[in-house]
């Protein structure tokens, strides 16, 4: 059966080629198709399936496509992926066609999955400095790269005066996907120069 599914894996990697360069994966006793690590089609016993979505739905009712079930600890679990049957693999033009609408599918999820990663889970920033960030209105990481290392830091300084150069080079790290360490050393000087030259915030003594 491996044979088998390799042999279906070569052909969906000739009649998909103008999708891009697609790569396999062995998953769940099947094999995954991706172009660019986004997820389109899986082959499983010999059978090809392509990724479902609201441009395939109609033609999975009329054709009442089945659906793939593999077992993962054991147990079945379904897919949203349906069976290319033949009549589908004689028609290259619409096979290709489908093929794209699952593709961008599952571009379209992967680039909204990204989006919705948390701040705490960038390099270098703790749940604390995430807070901090979402407290200051900071909420996304693209808001984080649009603002920048020092806009950022300004913002949660003025929510925790004690804030230091080392949570600077956190964020800076963290929106270019570095441990604070690692951060380029021309990088590192021009946050510690930048940081030097803030004026010193006068201490904050109660009247009390």
């Amino acid at each position: 059966m491996k044979k088998i599914s390799y042999e279906r894996i070569y052909t969906s990697q000739e009649y998909l080629s103008p999708l891009g360069e697609i790569h396999h994966r062995a998953l769940f006793g099947g094999y995954t198709l991706a172009v660019d690590e986004a997820v389109f089609a899986m082959v499983s016993d010999g059978e090809l399936y392509l990724r479902a979505c609201e441009q395939s739905a109609q033609y999975c009712v009329k054709q009442s496509s089945s659906f793939l079930t593999l077992l993962k600890r054991g147990r079945p679990v379904l897919l949203n992926y349906y069976r290319v049957d033949e009549g589908l693999w004689q028609d290259r033009e619409r096979l290709l066609q489908l093929s794209s609408f699952a593709l961008e599918a599952a571009r379209q999820e992967r680039y909204q999955r990204h989006q919705r990663r948390r701040l705490k889970d960038l390099p270098n920033l703790t749940f604390q400095i995430e807070i901090l960030l979402c407290e200051a209105g900071v909420t996304s990481e693209a808001m984080l790269r649009t603002l920048g290392a020092e806009a950022c830091w300004l913002k949660i300084r003025a929510l925790n005066r004690h804030l230091g150069v080392k949570v600077l080079f956190a964020l800076a790290g963290a929106i270019d996907g570095l441990h604070e360490a690692a951060l380029p050393t021309i990088r590192r000087r021009e946050l510690m120069e930048w940081f030097n030259a803030l004026p010193v915030l006068p201490e904050n003594h109660s009247g009390k």
